[in-house]
């Protein structure tokens, strides 16, 4: 489960990487056209949630900021849209219900504004580890339509991009890319993934880390506003190596299991498979702490082996 620390934390990068209009622009290409290139950065009006400068003069423009995430109005060949991105990083079963509710409210507000009424769109940014299943549209929500109504009762849609699942090769910023790129690894495990010579900026590297709650210090990473992912990754496995080695685990001297409680040995285990892995699933964390003590302390001789939860139950089961 998510603190409410991780979700603001998760809520505030999400606003900070969609503030940038060439990811916000390829956002909605991916989301609305299959990456097709139809929005263009510079054709962006306004940014975040400043719906007052989008739709006109509002008396409690305040009221309004609260209802969406992140708002921007774009030029499509000269006609404007007003484009709302929700961001979640829990799953909601009830967001097509939200999502209709602040759809509305735009459209309420421009019509109390007095000034011309554009359209709406709206999508949900999921970057939760686990797969969306929400309904997609309003109907499918609903129970038992009779059949004679179906044709007059509203129908509203849900699209919804996971972070997780996305095809990068559809991105053109390289900035969302390698975001999307790295989450995706982290929340994969394959960390050997990332451990290429290439340069990215730390603050994309750090962006994803959040997104999947990996457990990255920034003095961990290499100084400078651009880092090479070879030498970031080589010194993330070094801290990893360290705290091992405060453990006892480096040479297998099993360093405070005599002296420490199980509860502790399992924590920190918990602990080292979360850097590695990026986030560990319920059952994985029910059965470590099911786990017997020798089991544990082969599974800690065995943590630098690690890529994915299938090694993990391997190793205890």
């Amino acid at each position: 489960m998510m603190c409410i620390k991780e979700r603001n934390a998760s809520d505030s990068t999400c606003k900070k990487l969609l503030r940038d209009k060439g990811c916000f622009a390829d956002l909605c290409n991916y989301a609305f056209f299959n990456g097709r290139q139809v929005i263009q950065p510079e054709e962006l009006v306004s940014r975040e949630n400043d719906l007052s400068t989008l739709i006109g003069k509002v008396d409690k423009p305040t009221e309004i900021k609260r209802y969406r995430d992140v708002v921007r109005k774009a030029s499509i060949h000269g006609e404007y849209v007003i484009i709302g991105v929700e961001h979640q990083s829990t799953f909601d079963e009830k967001m097509i219900f939200r999502i209709l509710n602040y759809d509305a409210t735009t459209y309420m507000n421009q019509v109390e504004s007095k000034q011309e009424i554009y359209p709406v769109g709206s999508f949900v940014f999921y970057t939760g580890d686990k797969e969306w299943k929400s309904p997609e549209t309003l109907k499918e929500t609903l129970k038992n339509i009779p059949p004679e109504m179906e044709p007059y009762i509203n129908d509203w849609r849900l699209p919804v991009v996971e972070l997780k699942t996305m095809d990068a090769r559809k991105l053109t910023n390289q900035r969302l890319r390698d975001v999307v790129e790295i989450s995706q690894s982290m929340f994969a495990g394959n960390y050997d993934d990332l451990r290429n010579n290439r340069k990215i900026e730390t603050e994309n590297f750090m962006m994803a880390a959040t997104f999947t709650r990996t457990k990255i210090k920034r003095e961990d990473l290499p100084e400078g506003d651009e880092m090479n992912m070879c030498e970031a990754m080589d010194r993330l496995f070094q801290r990893l190596r360290n705290e091992g080695e405060v453990l006892g685990l480096e040479k297998g001297e099993l360093i405070g299991i005599e002296k420490g409680k199980r509860e502790e040995k399992q924590n920190t285990l918990k602990d080292l498979l979360k850097v590695k892995l990026g986030t560990l699933s319920r059952p994985l964390e029910n059965q470590l702490t099911n786990t017997s003590l020798e089991k544990l302390n082969e599974l800690t001789l065995n943590i630098f082996n690690v890529t994915n939860e299938e090694d993990v139950l391997r190793i205890i089961n």
